[in-house]
């Protein structure tokens, strides 16, 4: 095993790399697809991709319980500093860092960010990791269909996360075509059937995404891990 990838439901993922425990956008509390609480948690590091309420989250009560380290772009990390106290380490869109648990970059994400409170978010942010092993993988966030994600690709992404849950974010149209200029080795659909207003069918995009690329999807139900 490699890494370790854990699904909350929404946009919320664990991700063990090494001893590491990553948690990218904390959002538990009003969450109705999951059933973990954020006391359940203890993450070394919180990466949060913007600043819109189901991403951030519960993010300040776990930086205030815990000593997790955040990783977000500059407004995001300064505002969660100030509302959480901790240690943050502010990025943006194109810098990428060495920490232990690899190399983390922030991309493009066509999407808002304004904060809970209505303050500016800054930029959204995807996230493009390379583990120790060299395995690179791709959470895209809230995001629109864009071009560049064909750069992206060029990486070579072992395993793209792609919200599918229209409205908000890509469709599932959408999402096939990022796929088709990704071209990850593995998908995980996000970002669907947490309301009526983005519910989705995954096996039916599945279907569609195997039939036409040679990704293999990979539908993971709330509150369960994949090992990679």
């Amino acid at each position: 095993m490699s890494y370790q990838i854990t699904f909350y439901g929404h946009g919320t993922f664990g991700v063990k790399v090494g001893e590491y425990q990553l948690l990218i956008d904390p959002y538990f509390t009003d969450n109705p697809s999951t059933e973990t609480s954020p006391e359940d948690l203890n993450p070394d590091y919180l990466l949060i991709t913007h600043g819109h309420g189901d991403h951030v989250g519960d993010a300040v009560e776990i930086i205030k319980r815990t000593s997790a380290r955040v990783i977000a772009n500059f407004e995001v990390a300064n505002w969660l500093s100030a509302k959480g106290g901790g240690e943050v380490f502010p990025q943006h869109i194109g810098g990428g860092h060495d920490y232990p648990f690899g190399y983390l970059k922030l991309t493009q994400a066509v999407h808002g960010s304004s904060l809970p409170d209505g303050s500016y978010g800054g930029m959204p942010a995807g996230l493009l990791l390379t583990t120790p092993a060299g395995e690179k993988i791709y959470f895209a966030g809230d995001t629109g269909l864009f071009a560049g994600m064909s750069l992206i690709g060029e990486e070579g992404i072992h395993l793209a996360v792609l919200p599918i849950g229209d409205n908000f974010t890509m469709g599932p149209d959408d999402a096939l075509r990022a796929v088709k200029l990704i071209q990850p080795q593995y998908v995980i659909p996000a970002h669907y059937n947490t309301w009526p207003l983005i519910a989705q069918d995954p096996q039916a995009w599945k279907e569609r995404v195997e039939a036409e690329t040679d990704t293999q999807v990979m539908i993971m139900e709330p509150d369960t891990t994949l090992d990679f």
